[in-house]
């Protein structure tokens, strides 16, 4: 009904459009991306040659299709997949995985298609891929099957999830959100019910923080621990292949799959509380994931004191460090930046000066930033970052795990102010610089709301622990229930 449209739609970036068989379709077109969007069938009829002309295109169709026939309705749902190619692929009959589905982010290889990166100019420039990336690979030998490609941030330079060519794929968790990125397709697919999990990567946090934005799982692994060969590299030294999914225990499952055989440590035993990461994020989101975990009494992570006992108070910084060396949890973001932004040129500072391709605000920026790092800055940085990576190891020796907000809050709305997006990122990204920096797994479990909209709890745990910190977030997803509520 025309109240219930009401209702949903808030605020003019929200359009109703008009009815399809019988059925309303919504969907959202943020100022700086609106466009007119034609359905993926015409734009296959119409045989347009232009991936320029292609990018304005897309369509948001209002029911699921059935599995047996999973193709133009499911794949443009909300936004979530690329218009440039179908990557629908059968999995094995038979193994761990069998009978799941998956989408996959646009930058891991698929043979027979193209890999598009988030931007038209690199789909442009670069050639139909001959061999399908390992970590794809592995995933249909072990029975799921594959819904498609993903939408992603340019180059996965971003945390945000609004792409300035292809537009922002639909977070149904909190409309009036955007969805985060660079993961923000497969996260929008595994939140709308598209598919059972989602292929991702994660450098500066683009599974961790679709993943809070959006109220699903989702892992940073180990670096190195997953094989990111034929995936389209960010920053080398901080790139993870990670995924989504709405449940803990299918997130535990993938990673029977995808991990490999350097694991290490046992069991969890003992929990930490990063007050200065809480801090960052602000009194409504500690109260929300300490209501979350609490009694109900009121006593302080009552319902996991079993499985990690009363978690001591701990600043993630170490307090009075000396100038130039690890410095404040605030200052962190300062040196990811630099380290991230050098690797980024080095990967893609000669495609962008020969193709100059177009980028929208905040990656444009970005790059001309990360095309002026001094080898000097570099240096200065990475001795922080090692500074950083021992206090960390140190910190999480013997079977600790570092509690910590995924994310400062709920995902930016929809078209907020650059100068007020910019001061949230700083703080997002002080965060997910944590796991990064040292290079550690992580992972999201969706336990609070504020304002009506997620907000996750990290789990941060020593390098290799991954099966272990899976384990866990899969014994605190039986005791906390996951929000929103999936069933």
């Amino acid at each position: 009904s025309m109240h219930t449209v009401r209702q949903l739609v808030k605020g003019d970036s929200f359009q109703a459009k008009a009815f399809c068989s019988g059925s309303l379709l919504l969907w959202h077109t943020p100022r700086p991306f609106s466009s007119l969007r034609i359905a993926g069938r015409r734009l296959k009829e119409s045989k347009i040659q232009s991936p320029r002309m292609a990018t304005h295109m897309d369509v948001h169709t209002t029911a699921l299709a059935s599995s047996e026939g999973r193709s133009e309705e499911l794949k443009t749902r909300g936004g979530a997949f690329v218009q440039h190619c179908d990557c629908t692929l059968q999995g094995a009959t038979e193994g761990p995985l069998a009978g799941l589905t998956f989408a996959i982010k646009d930058l891991f290889d698929v043979k027979g298609f193209k890999t598009g990166f988030g931007n038209p100019t690199w789909l442009e420039t670069h050639v139909t891929a001959d061999t399908t990336a390992p970590a794809v690979q592995m995933l249909l030998d072990a029975g799921a099957s594959s819904v498609g490609k993903t939408e992603m941030d340019e180059l996965a330079y971003s945390l945000n999830g609004e792409n300035y060519h292809y537009g922002t794929p639909l977070n149904p968790a909190a409309p009036h959100r955007v969805p985060g990125g660079s993961s923000s397709g497969s996260a929008s697919a595994v939140a709308q019910k598209l598919c059972d999990f989602g292929l991702g990567s994660d450098t500066g946090g683009s599974v961790r923080v679709p993943a809070s934005y959006c109220g699903i799982c989702g892992i940073r692994p180990t670096h190195g621990r997953v094989n990111d060969q034929l995936t389209r590299p960010l920053s080398h030294s901080f790139d993870t292949v990670g995924w989504f999914a709405r449940d803990m225990e299918t997130l535990s499952r993938v990673g029977t799959v995808l991990l490999d055989s350097n694991r290490a440590g046992g069991a969890i035993r003992r929990g930490l509380v990063g007050m200065d990461a809480f801090a960052l994020g602000g009194k409504e989101v500690k109260d929300a994931i300490d209501k979350a975990l609490s009694g109900e009494g009121g006593k302080p992570f009552e319902k996991i004191l079993g499985l990690i006992g009363a978690p001591v108070n701990v600043n993630v910084a170490p307090e009075n460090e000396k100038d130039g060396e690890v410095g404040a949890l605030e200052s962190w973001w300062a040196t990811f930046k630099v380290c991230q932004a050098s690797e980024v040129w080095e990967n893609h500072g000669a495609w962008v000066t020969k193709h100059r391709p177009e980028f929208g605000p905040g990656i444009k920026e970005r790059f001309q930033m990360a095309s002026a790092i001094t080898t000097e800055e570099l240096a200065s940085a990475s001795k922080v970052r090692e500074a950083i990576t021992k206090r960390l190891n140190e910190l999480l020796s013997d079977g600790a795990v570092l509690l910590v907000p995924t994310t400062p809050g709920p995902g930016p709305v929809h078209n907020m102010p650059p100068k007020d997006l910019d001061d949230f990122r700083t703080r997002a990204l002080n965060l997910t610089s944590i796991a990064g920096l040292a290079r550690l797994p992580q992972v999201n479990i969706p336990i609070a709301m504020v304002d009506g909209s997620p907000v996750g709890l990290g789990l941060i745990g020593a390098r290799g622990s991954d099966e272990a910190l899976l384990d866990l977030a899969v014994e605190i997803a039986k005791l906390v229930p996951l929000q929103p509520s999936w069933k």
